[in-house]
């Protein structure tokens, strides 16, 4: 059983940078057994992936619209995964989730993740 929780939400302007943060933790467990993605969900709409990372850190994936913009990172000594945004834009705004799933390969599907964290809110005014 891993248990994520998400922090660093909050309300933003247009143009302006946020750094996400998920922390994982369970008892016996090695964070780097896990993939974890980076998804949003908006009010009505179903939950969409942002960024994934890898179980060491080196593979990483992003939607087309986060690329360039978008950086997901991990530290494994932490158990923690960050994903850094900038240039926000209000179209961005949602709760934001990341999940963790004990896979070799990042999906881009939020059904292939097994563990989720509670969401973090961002607000992106205009």
């Amino acid at each position: 059983q891993l248990e994520l929780v998400e922090s660093g939400g909050g309300l933003v302007q247009a143009g302006d940078s946020l750094t996400l943060t998920c922390v994982g933790s369970a008892p016996g467990f090695t964070f780097d057994w896990y993939v974890i993605g980076w998804f949003r969900q908006a009010p009505g709409k179903e939950r969409e992936f942002v960024a994934g990372v890898g179980r060491s850190g080196v593979n990483t994936e992003y939607a087309d619209s986060a690329k360039g913009r978008v950086t997901i990172s991990r530290d494994n000594s932490k158990n923690a995964v960050y994903l850094q945004m900038t240039s926000l834009k209000p179209e961005e705004a949602g709760v934001y989730f990341c999940g963790g799933d004990r896979s070799w390969s990042i999906a881009q599907r939020a059904h292939a993740y097994a563990y989720w964290g509670q969401g973090t809110q961002v607000a992106v005014s205009s």
